[in-house]
């Protein structure tokens, strides 16, 4: 036969970053989810990655979680971060989202609110 396995080679899962409202007053606080679409749920170089939030206030947060080894078939990568921030000024924000494995960037994503002053 001429099936090849390969071609059902799957995609690397897409991260997309979203805040619960993208338009708040002051003093603001938010919730971001960031989510893994798509892939298999075993791709190893998404399995236990570090979070990092960037607020664009001049503050960044690090997530960092416990996990067992690796293990193909076996290990499920984590498919949702979410942080809450509060915001205390007003201005447009450009907030992103970035999953490390040490100091290697293994995928980001951006999304922007606007929170309104006094």
């Amino acid at each position: 036969g001429h099936g090849d396995a390969q071609a059902q080679e799957a995609d690397s899962p897409e991260l997309r970053l979203r805040a619960t409202n993208n338009l708040a007053f002051v003093p603001a606080e938010m919730l971001f989810t960031g989510r893994l679409r798509g892939g298999a749920d075993d791709d190893e170089e998404y399995y236990c990655l570090s979070a990092e939030w960037d607020w664009d206030d001049g503050t960044i947060s690090e997530s960092t979680f416990d996990c067992e080894p690796y293990e193909p078939g076996g290990s499920e990568i984590r498919r949702r971060f979410s942080r809450r921030h509060s915001f205390d000024r007003g201005g447009r924000y450009e907030v992103r989202l970035t999953l490390k494995r040490g100091g290697d960037i293994i995928d980001s994503a951006r999304t922007s609110i606007t929170i309104q002053g006094e």
